[in-house]
């Protein structure tokens, strides 16, 4: 398994899953892709949290945190809690910092704990470069950003995470899929987990985590 080849069968953490609804992302919400997303980001869940569930959000200029996804009610999870929700702002523009700013809410003062919580954050290009922001300001906190490009346009603000300057912790990550429905379970999760675990010994080094 890729939690034992990663060192991290024994690591507890909260999930959570940022997908973008912007207009250009239509098409993936549309044919199934973004379900088939959140399935899989699941079985990450499932493996890190004891109650194996993932904290969703979506956004495009607005954002909604929504009801998290279990075991129980992931079938059909993109059709009734997001595209037949109403309340839900949907393929407008992209506007990443505010849904951000609401992911540190949560896991900083709505629903504090000892754990860190680890962001798969998916965009399908043209991420805004006011991001450095919240990255910045989360890196002395327990909270790892894992960023996935989907699709064929520009991820050059993503490219440059690594070499952003400022922070206390180097906490985000990003890696690039074409087609997230051709790759397979285990490279898509040797993906995703690539840099956390260097993530996890340099935060307990600086006391980020106890």
């Amino acid at each position: 398994m890729v939690l034992e080849k990663k060192k991290l069968q024994h690591v507890k953490a909260r999930v959570g899953l940022v997908l973008d609804i912007s207009g250009s992302m239509r098409s993936l919400y549309k044919n199934g892709t973004v379900q088939k997303v959140v399935e899989r980001i699941l079985a990450v869940a499932s493996q890190f949290d004891d109650d194996g569930s993932l904290d969703v959000w979506v956004y495009d200029n607005e954002y909604s945190r929504l009801k998290p996804v279990t075991e129980l009610d992931f079938t059909d999870y993109v059709n009734t809690y997001i595209l037949n929700n109403p309340l839900i702002h949907k393929f407008g523009r992209n506007d990443e910092p505010p849904v951000m700013e609401d992911v540190i809410a949560k896991y900083t003062v709505d629903d504090r704990s000892p754990d860190p919580a680890f962001i798969v954050f998916i965009n399908d290009g043209g991420c805004k470069r006011t991001i450095k922001k919240p990255i910045v300001s989360s890196s002395d906190k327990a909270i790892f950003w894992q960023f996935v490009g989907i699709g064929n346009s520009n991820f050059e603000v993503l490219e440059k995470l690594d070499t952003m300057e400022g922070r206390y912790v180097d906490n985000a990550n990003f890696f690039h899929i074409e087609d997230i429905e051709k790759i397979q379970d285990n490279e898509l999760y040797d993906k995703l987990l690539n840099e956390f675990p260097a993530w996890i010994k340099e935060a307990h080094e600086k006391n980020i985590l106890l």
